[in-house]
């Protein structure tokens, strides 16, 4: 594993010795953009729109917005006295039940590999996690910035998940859509059905069986074009309306039962 951060996980009096690294990588297609007279690449410049003209690197300060177009300038310096100490340490400050973290706080994952003859403490304390379903929350500083983490068995291997700080999360828009379904009643008829559906629908989550086809397309797309042959245009995919009548919807649904490809294309959808 190539490592971006090398340190220790810290709780109690326990230490262990650690590296870090990067547990996702998003692989889409990335474009630039071109000149259309030449087909090279073209270059974004720092541009002052007040004086008009090119504004060099060593030029330019960073910006806080205290109003609508109001700035105020803020030099390196300054927030220098903010910037958190390097400390090389995950410290663990607590442990809590997985379940209660809500996966709306996970940001980005990465893998925490044990560093040479930390193996034994590693492996005792990723299946003492196992065993009794807990996590680690704590805190690292990884370049320069300070984030609340979760320590979490994978596996029989620990993750390290950065999480969103509390005033990250948009809670209020979470409420307004409590509000509106405050009172909202469902029929026990459609709830029955709503779980044989959702029985029907349950098997065991393996990422494989989600491929990301449209990328695939995307990418036969592109190279067939750069060898110069005719590339192929996928057809529009019909748009299916939403259903009004939940009851009918749902027996419908039912119904398809014994023909999986059917439940899975309306699950698709």
């Amino acid at each position: 594993m190539r490592s971006i951060w090398n340190g220790f996980i810290s709780f109690g009096l326990v230490t262990i010795p650690v590296a870090v690294g990067i547990a996702q990588q998003r692989k889409d297609v990335s474009f630039r953009t071109l000149s259309k007279a030449t087909g090279q690449p073209v270059k974004q410049k720092r541009w002052d729109p007040e004086r008009d003209v090119e504004v060099p690197r060593d030029e330019t300060v960073k910006g806080y917005e205290v109003a609508k177009g109001r700035f105020i300038p803020i030099d390196e310096e300054e927030l220098t006295r903010f910037a958190v100490r390097n400390e090389r340490t995950i410290q663990i400050l607590q442990f809590v039940r997985l379940e209660e973290v809500d996966p709306v706080f996970f940001e980005r994952a990465y893998w925490i590999e044990p560093q040479e003859r930390a193996e034994r403490p590693y492996a005792l304390l990723a299946e003492a996690m196992e065993r009794t379903g807990r996590a680690g929350v704590g805190k690292f500083v990884l370049s320069t910035r300070e984030h609340l983490v979760l320590l979490r068995p994978v596996d029989g291997v620990m993750a390290l998940q950065t999480l969103y700080w509390p005033e990250d999360v948009r809670q209020a828009e979470q409420r307004v859509i409590a509000d509106r379904l405050d009172g909202i009643e469902v029929a026990d008829e459609e709830l029955s059905m709503a779980e044989q559906l959702i029985d029907g629908l349950t098997k065991e989550f393996e990422p494989g069986a989600y491929p990301n086809e449209t990328r695939a397309r995307l990418q036969e797309f592109l190279d067939a074009k750069a060898a110069g042959q005719e590339p192929i245009t996928p057809a529009e995919t019909e748009q299916v309306p939403a259903p009004v009548d939940l009851m009918a919807a749902l027996k419908a649904s039912l119904e398809a039962g014994d023909r999986p490809a059917a439940i899975e294309e309306r699950a698709a959808s």
